[in-house]
């Protein structure tokens, strides 16, 4: 191993006795303009899969990118992907990785290494690593304890492998499913974004990888749901929908990054926007960390939103607001930023500004540290049996029962069945498009998956005892009812039909969901909604499964099919996870995190819209939706009984608890979801009908009770008022105890009282949900 640490510059900058910051800015005092704005600058490279030095990655949009010796001359901020650029062996591409860190700290004068990051939406974004299930899957199982050990094994696996950064969670809201980037948002609702989006954070900070949050901020409410299309969102609606979670997941994740959207609000990229950015995030909120530019975004302001004439006008736009990194390769921080500074176009304290807060992260990470030298492990494992089995559990917990009214599921032992559909026997329809095998290994067919993913067919040939007959019918993507022939012939003579219909993942057009594959409808894609027609018509009784990225429209079916089954992108042990909620193995347990929709043509809606956006005599359009937000069925159902509450009262700068008793009185163990909802009843601004603040999955034995307690702050029912500040405002209110947000238990009527309270930034942001055993046997009624 070459030793890089003799010919280091020294200084305050190595103690570390000094904070972080003082490091960083003593450090910053002693660079130069180059070395400087060489820190705020990634280099996207590829890993060698045999070891060697990285390389780096030219596409399209990343065709000026300089050599690597060029770029590290005076030192890196960032290498970008090393592991999901190509199929790489781990640890060879960690090998990789640490001659690239030797070479940068040797090649500055200060032996500086890069901070390294990776994407890692659904798992470490890297050959061989595990495959969990995708964000929306998250939201479905309404179980941040799960989703936080997921975060920490995945901070684990990119720690490593000398990764420092991963670029997740998304806290996006949806706000119309057409959109494609909507299975990689956790749902439509910001309660539940922010808490599952913070136990995330939780679990990749504990692992000592810096989260990053996306995209910041509104880049769900895209006009026409088409990607990166501007936002017409007002501040009333950016204040109470789009920044809470992001408020949540610094506050209560302690989220060391954020990275821009791509998309303008009222006219204004969010990559120039320091309202935002700095006022915002920074002056209100206090963040401390790094903002990160999404790739091209600043390019992006010059070519795509003309708010910068030059890419040393487009740095500068960015610099001020409040971008610290440039990503994905140096572009207009680099030559173009340095000419800017040197002519006084931009002032070089907003580069010192950024560079303080990059080298201040470094120094946090150790990379300060005057003995710090990378790491080139000898033994990596990406896919254990502890990260499996948390993949399966997640997707075991985010499986929908949406519909069963004829008890036809769990299935028959012994059953014939007829699986059908073009999702059926397709492993790649268990990922989302971020997924490293989707993401990146669809474009080297040389290389194997890397993983075990089990197709539904696979899966349930292994839970069901009985005969199976399998066909395709069609292609997800493609015209042609070639097979519908043996498709509907197969269903013809099976007791059960099962009719497995989706997405499959892809980027940019290449597939029907994920990043850039945005819907002109929700009606399923391809030949899917005549398939079902097709085998509903041979009067078999027939299950739709549906394995997409974002709901689709199934009201043409309802009361029709024998049972509706929803899964988003469960993860490489999806399939097997499905195969045990069919067959009764698992109990389903999931619960929607987003409405599914009745008609494919009433986009945009949600259960979040005021009195007006909902069911009316106004309008012919009847948006409310066939599933509603929080709904998921199990086999058999707890009995809910008597609801308390700790009084009539509700100060608005106190605290209320509600309790529910729940009894399991069935033959198997359930698992379920209780939800409380704010209703408030007059407001000087509309409000939603309805609103999550609180959440609590429980599960129990047969003959077991037990009481959930809530325990909500006023602050909980704040938003932005008439004058645009968040307030508490007296008046009458409802809490409603429920299992969905249509479905409620009981109603529990409160009247809040006192002055109006104005709250900021360090308003209670979640409330608290506490179980506790009851005696067996007992009744909760």
């Amino acid at each position: 191993m070459t030793d890089t640490s003799s010919a280091r510059l020294s200084g305050a900058w190595h103690d570390e006795a000094l904070s972080a910051s003082d490091r960083a800015r003593a450090l910053v005092t002693a660079m130069s303009l180059e070395e400087k704005t060489s820190q705020l600058v990634g280099l996207w490279v590829g890993a060698d899969a045999s070891g060697g030095d990285v390389a780096p990655f030219q596409d399209d949009m990343n065709d000026a990118a300089p050599s690597f010796d060029d770029a590290i001359v005076d030192g890196l901020g960032q290498l970008v992907r090393p592991y999901g650029t190509r199929p790489v062996d781990p640890v060879l591409g960690a090998q990789s990785v640490a001659r690239a860190q030797r070479r940068i700290m040797a090649a500055n004068r200060f032996g500086i290494p890069a901070q390294v990051h990776e994407e890692c939406l659904a798992g470490f974004a890297a050959w061989r690593a595990t495959a969990y299930p995708v964000p929306l899957s998250w939201g479905a199982a309404f179980d941040p304890v799960l989703v936080q050990e997921m975060g920490a094994q995945i901070g684990a696996s990119l720690r490593a492998a000398g990764v420092h950064q991963g670029l997740a969670p998304v806290l996006d809201v949806v706000r119309d499913s057409r959109w494609g980037r909507v299975e990689e948002t956790i749902g439509e609702d910001p309660y539940l974004v922010g808490a599952i989006g913070a136990a995330y954070v939780r679990g990749m900070e504990s692992a000592g990888a810096v989260a990053t949050l996306k995209h910041f901020a509104g880049y769900s409410a895209s006009r026409g749901a088409r990607n990166h299309a501007p936002v017409s969102a007002g501040p009333r609606e950016m204040a109470d929908v789009f920044h809470p979670p992001f408020l949540t997941a610094l506050r209560e994740g302690g989220a060391r990054s954020v990275m821009n959207s791509y998309a303008e609000v009222d006219g204004v990229p969010a990559a120039a926007d320091a309202g935002r950015l700095t006022g915002l995030l920074r002056d209100d909120w206090g963040f401390e960390g790094v903002v990160v530019a999404d790739y091209f975004a600043v390019a992006f302001l010059r070519t795509l939103h003309r708010v910068a004439g030059t890419d040393g006008q487009a740095a500068g736009l960015a610099l001020a607001a409040g971008i610290d990194v440039e990503l994905p390769s140096v572009s207009a921080f680099g030559a173009p930023l340095r000419e800017a500074v040197r002519s006084g176009a931009v002032d070089e304290a907003l580069v010192d500004r950024a560079a303080e807060r990059v080298l201040s992260q470094k120094a946090e990470l150790g990379l300060l540290d005057a003995d710090w030298e990378p790491e080139a492990p000898t033994a990596l494992e990406f896919d254990t049996a502890a990260q499996r089995e948390t993949a399966l559990s997640l997707a075991r917990e985010s499986i929908v029962l949406a519909d069963n009214p004829t008890g036809i599921l769990p299935l028959r032992p012994g059953a014939r069945l007829a699986l059908v559909g073009p999702v059926a026997d397709d492993p790649l329809a268990m990922l989302g498009c971020y997924s490293f095998p989707l993401h990146v290994g669809v474009h080297h067919p040389e290389h194997e998956i890397g993983i075990d993913i089990p197709s539904v067919l696979s899966a349930l040939q292994a839970e069901h005892p009985g005969a199976i007959a399998y066909a395709a019918g069609c292609d997800v993507m493609r015209p042609g009812r070639e097979g519908f022939a043996a498709a509907v012939a197969a269903a013809a003579v099976a007791d059960v039909a099962v009719v497995a219909v989706g997405d499959r993942a892809g980027l940019f057009g290449r597939g029907t969901s994920g990043e850039g594959c945005d819907a002109a409808d929700l009606r399923l894609p391809g030949e899917q909604h005549d398939l079902i027609e097709a085998v509903l018509a041979t009067g078999t009784p027939t299950v739709i499964l549906v394995l997409s990225g974002r709901p689709y429209a199934l009201g043409a079916f309802a009361g029709r099919a024998a049972a509706v089954v929803q899964a988003f992108f469960p993860g490489q042990r999806g399939g097997q996870a499905i195969a045990e909620v069919l067959t009764g193995t698992v109990n389903p347990s999931g619960h929607l995190p987003i409405g599914i929709p009745r008609h494919p043509g009433s986009q945009p809606a949600g259960y979040l819209a005021p009195p007006l956006g909902r069911a009316d005599a106004p309008s012919n359009i009847d948006p409310t939706p066939l599933y509603p937000f929080g709904h998921g069925l199990s086999y058999g159902a707890l009995s809910w009984g008597r609801v308390e509450v700790s009084g009539t009262e509700w100060a608005v700068d106190g605290e209320v608890r509600i309790t529910v008793d729940l009894a399991n009185d069935e033959e198997g163990a359930i698992d379920d979801v209780v939800q409380l909802y704010l209703h408030d009843e007059v407001a000087q601004v509309t409000r939603p009908e309805s609103r999550l603040i609180g959440f609590q999955r429980v599960s129990l034995a047969p003959g077991e009770t037990a009481r959930v307690e809530f325990a909500a702050h006023a602050d909980l029912t704040s938003f932005a008022g008439i004058g645009g500040e968040m307030i508490v405002e007296p008046g009458a209110v409802e809490l409603r105890v429920a299992r969905s947000s249509a479905d409620v238990h009981a109603v529990v009527p409160l009247e809040l009282t006192g002055p109006a309270r104005t709250v900021g930034s360090a308003r209670t942001l979640l409330s608290t949900a506490t179980v506790q055993a009851l005696l067996a046997g007992r009744s909760a009624r």
